[in-house]
């Protein structure tokens, strides 16, 4: 009989005599005798000595090493503590009593009682009450990390929502029994000791959370409509007391009082990102709605949520911050009932955000979309991607407000058109930038009134010897020392190489006094930086940062471009020599910019690029004026004049240029999302993107509908879509193929969905598991394959060093052994041997190193490239095996990718030993910080969130105060995060419908 079986392995059997039920039993029947006689008063649930009994049962039955069991009437009625946890003796008994049985029992008991006894005085409603709120009080009750957690006030009737129509003759014994046995059956062979410490620490985190989750006052309205908190919070967090005049008016505006969409542009550090904050805050706090934040490099989006000190107002207002780049983010996002969200996220991200928000009708769930640089419109696939996720927005929301910001817009009318909004504009600065060009030795200021556009300012009055003015033609190094140590310094290069070897230059020839300023910091930055390395550190910057100088361009690995920013910011470093991505990624001023040339790479300067660039001059509270130098050769002096006295470059669509990732990708997707699945449909809708509105401009030769047929027509060869008549046969009607679906679901570039597909297929055939080379190889993006260009020798020898299995894998994808070793000796190959597949191979080879080494360096020496090279590699296999992860999960046929692919994306996201991970989700954290952090006893989310961070700067080398309170925030969001979704899911539980014993 399966009832009888001994089922929970050392532990006492629950059916004999001197077992937890059958004590169970004699109290519940002197209990309810009490009852019948009316000896104990009303209020009283049960006997005195049933806690004790019970909890002295079940410590009689739990062994020492097994710390927790936890009983379960169906999917989960109660927590439990772990048994060496200290108990809260601030408890009532009886409260102690009731909170110490699974909400399932207590249920029971309520029903017994009310079986025996019509009414109830008011201390027995208050037991009631506790009794039914159990699972989620239970959650507070670990006092022994949370003890001044307070419940949150909430009011549920669970009268119709949560009865228990237990038969009458069943008895606790029974019921007890059958929960036990149920739960024993389903559960007992797969509780493992790891798990049960899994859990209790994941109880002791979800804990810490809570002290999270306390709501914000309801003083609405003081400030811009907010609670006077959030300008305390402002000057705390920021030092911001007051805002400017046009923030102020800004904020005031008539369209945004009626929440119309508004697009306002202000130049560089005029701080339009602080109107937008104020704005998210209202939508958060006040309409209680989430909102979506779209920004245009990964880079500012970690800065955003790790720098700017977002999480501590997220805690302090409770509200959540979700990071939506690379691989993070969650599709469809989690619904919350309780607290909203500020989704943070790149462009790419965001489309998919919101279209899973379309596909699961929770579209008007949000409320408002921020665009920062909006100038973004125009450039390329990734503006083609932010035109389709606006228009969606306009097309399928009528209660999400829009709001676009930057600093370089010139055809507004356009966007304002497109977007339905409103404009607002200002030539506020809050330091004065002062533009200069340099010719030779003469420096000239720019200035728009004077007839070619420069009026004369100075001479450089800097002595140079005959070798220095050989070494440094262009008086980069009398520019600088006018400014460093003291101020800081900017000079953006057109090339990486140039960035190095002017970084270099400049400290060759600078005075020894130099490396006096501030040299104990700059050493501890090599420290760091060779920390990082392990071992490693790059030689310029080992010659250059005694001198406060560094480099900054994709060439460094994430920890090292972090610690140097970090160092820049302090005024540690004094000079970075950068490149371009610097100007339109993390904010970095400085009192002087220095542009080396008016190119970036081979490219002739555009003004927008130029306008961010001197962007960076003047830091506001700092310096009281900032200012721009253009180093200009004779030959250029025209092109320059044109340069600087030109307006702005107009934003126009790229739906057409980007005909994969623009038009077809768009039709795939309204399709598919049901947007629109007729001709007329997906006129209708176009008709109102920026295409739509500059159709006469850009599509001459052929009207916007005929482009959009022969799009659809593409998309319907490509076996993407299907077309059919209607039943009626008026309409010709387009649904979306299980493959079109994946492909937009995964935003996997159509240029390559079929590829992608045939991939897949093929490997299902000889999937090799053996290692996860096999599996990295169909995770490498196809995109990266034409920038490569594999070292055969090197190819050839990390063939050699694979495994048999392992290198079936490339006999598998099309590279045999033959193809290598001939190419590693030069020999004539007679086969033809498709060159992408070649690529992808040696790419994925990259990837299986980084796998097993986990240490970007010894990985780019071993294939010889450039360490930042390989650092992008890793995060774009990371962000594309999570887009195959989505596109395998549309496929019935690809199930067995999904577990698969959703480890290796984990692996590809975090590249470091495993007990490093939970470290790593903390915004700020890279791998190098979460080695400090473990090494010094911080191996959790709740060890950070407990932190104090005054230890954390004491305990961690080179670990600023600001640093040591943004980790600690960012561990409480993602607790207090875990703790809202428990809180739902006990919620969710507790609403048993009637029907159900």
């Amino acid at each position: 009989n399966d009832s009888e079986e001994d089922m929970f392995g050392d532990y006492d059997s629950f059916y004999g005599n001197d077992s937890l039920l059958a004590h169970v039993d004699d109290i519940e029947h002197e209990y309810l005798q009490d009852k019948n006689m009316d000896v104990k008063a009303a209020g009283d649930i049960m006997p005195e000595n049933l806690h004790s009994q019970i909890f002295q049962n079940k410590q009689d039955n739990i062994s020492a090493s097994e710390s927790v069991v936890v009983l379960k009437a169906d999917k989960g009625d109660g927590f439990q503590m772990n048994e060496n946890d200290p108990v809260d003796n601030s408890l009532e008994p009886s409260e102690s009593l009731l909170d110490d049985l699974p909400s399932s029992q207590l249920l029971y008991f309520e029903k017994m009682d009310e079986l025996s006894s019509g009414s109830r005085i008011s201390a027995g409603t208050e037991r009631r009450d506790k009794c039914i709120n159990s699972s989620s009080d239970k959650i507070r009750s670990l006092s022994s990390f949370c003890p001044n957690v307070e419940p949150r006030n909430r009011t549920t009737d669970f009268s119709s929502e949560s009865k228990c129509d237990l038969p009458k003759t069943e008895s606790l014994k029974d019921h007890l029994k059958s929960a036990m046995t149920g739960n024993a059956k389903g559960q007992t062979l797969q509780v493992s000791k790891t798990k049960q410490l899994k859990e209790a620490v994941l109880s002791e985190e979800i804990c810490v959370a809570q002290k999270t989750l306390e709501s914000s006052s309801a003083d609405i309205g003081p400030f811009y409509g907010l609670p006077s908190k959030v300008k305390d919070l402002l000057r705390q967090f920021r030092g911001i007391e007051t805002l400017y005049e046009w923030q102020h008016d800004c904020l005031m505006l008539e369209s945004l009082q009626q929440r119309k969409n508004l697009i306002y542009s202000l130049p560089t550090s005029g701080g339009k990102t602080l109107v937008a904050e104020i704005i998210i805050l209202q939508e958060l706090l006040c309409r209680q709605k989430n909102v979506l934040m779209i920004l245009p490099y990964v880079a500012i989006v970690q800065e955003k949520v790790w720098i700017q000190g977002l999480s501590s107002f997220g805690i302090e207002l409770g509200f959540l911050i979700e990071e939506y780049a690379g691989s993070k983010g969650r599709f469809p996002p989690v619904k919350r009932r309780i607290k909203k969200s500020l989704y943070i996220a790149t462009i790419e991200k965001g489309h998919a955000l919101v279209n899973s928000l379309i596909e699961t009708e929770r579209i008007d769930d949000l409320g408002l979309i921020v665009v920062d640089e909006l100038h973004m419109l125009g450039e390329g696939s990734r503006g083609a991607t932010l035109e389709i996720t606006l228009a969606k927005i306009l097309y399928t929301s009528k209660n999400t407000q829009i709001i676009g910001m930057s600093a370089t817009l010139n055809n507004v009318g356009d966007l304002q058109k497109f977007l339905q909004a409103e404009y607002y504009t200002n030539n506020f600065r809050p330091v004065e930038l002062k533009e200069y060009v340099k010719i030779r030795d003469t420096i000239y200021a720019v200035d728009s009134k004077a007839e070619n556009g420069f009026t004369f300012s100075r001479l450089l009055n800097f002595k140079y010897s005959s070798n220095l003015e050989k070494a440094d033609p262009d008086h980069i190094i009398a520019l600088v020392t006018e400014v460093i140590p003291k101020y800081s310094c900017l000079i953006f290069c057109p090339t990486k190489k140039n960035c190095e070897n002017v970084a270099s230059m400049v400290c060759k020839y600078l005075k020894k006094e130099f490396r006096a300023h501030r040299e104990k910091e700059k050493q501890d930055l090599i420290k760091n930086l060779k920390s990082i390395g392990n071992g490693s550190v790059c030689p310029v910057l080992k010659q250059t940062i005694p001198f406060g100088i560094a480099y900054h361009h994709s060439g460094l690995t994430n920890d090292e471009r972090k610690s140097i920013e970090e160092a820049y910011s302090a005024g540690v470093l004094c000079l970075l020599a950068c490149t371009a991505t610097l100007a339109a990624g993390v904010n970095l001023p400085a009192r002087r910019v220095i542009l080396r040339a008016p190119y970036v790479a081979s490219d002739f300067l555009k003004k927008n690029q130029y306008k961010q660039m001197i962007g960076r001059a003047g830091r506001a509270g700092i310096d009281s004026a900032g200012e721009s130098i253009l180093i200009v050769q004779e030959k250029d002096k025209h092109l320059v004049q044109d340069l600087v006295n030109s307006p702005l470059e107009n934003c126009y669509s790229n739906l057409l240029l980007e005909l994969t990732k623009g038009m077809q990708s768009l039709l795939l997707s309204l399709v598919g999302l049901k947007i629109a699945v007729t001709h007329e449909e997906v006129d209708s809708f176009m008709r109102g993107t920026l295409l739509g509105v500059q159709q006469q401009l850009l599509s001459k030769e052929k009207s916007l509908s005929e482009i959009i047929k022969g799009g659809l027509e593409n998309l319907i060869e490509k076996g993407l879509l299907i077309g059919r008549l209607s039943e009626d046969n008026s309409k010709f009607k387009l649904t979306v193929t299980p493959l079109g679906k994946a492909t937009y679901k995964g935003s996997i570039d159509l240029a390559y969905c079929n590829l992608l597909y045939r991939d897949l297929k093929k490997g299902l055939e000889g999937l090799v598991l053996e290692s996860n080379l096999h599996l990295l190889y169909l995770a490498t993006p196809y995109e990266m394959t034409s920038h490569c260009s594999p070292d055969w020798m090197i190819y050839l020898r990390q063939f050699n060093q694979l495994s048999a299995a392992e290198q079936k894998v490339a006999d598998i994808v099309g590279v045999p052994e033959s193809f290598i070793t001939r190419k590693a000796s030069g020999q004539a190959i007679k086969k033809n041997v498709d060159s992408a597949v070649v690529n992808r191979l040696y790419l994925s080879f990259v990837l299986y190193g980084l796998l097993k080494e986990t240490n970007v360096w010894s990985v780019s020496e071993k294939f010889n490239m450039s360490r930042g090279y390989v650092q992008n590699l890793l995060n774009s296999a990371a962000s594309f095996a999570s887009c195959v992860l989505h596109f395998c999960e549309e496929l019935q046929e690809f199930w067995v990718y999904k577990a698969l692919l959703t480890e290796l994306t984990k692996q590809l996201t975090y590249c470091v030993k495993t007990e490093l991970i939970p470290l790593m989700e903390v915004a700020g954290v890279l791998e190098a910080r979460a080695k400090q952090l473990y090494n010094a006893g911080f191996k959790t989310l709740a060890h950070l969130a407990n932190a104090n961070p005054e230890t954390l700067v004491k305990t961690i080398e080179h670990l600023s105060r600001r640093q040591a309170k943004q980790i600690v925030s960012s561990a409480k969001m993602l607790l207090s995060e875990k703790a809202e979704a428990l809180q739902e899911e006990v919620e969710e539980l507790l609403k048993v419908p009637a029907d159900i014993p």
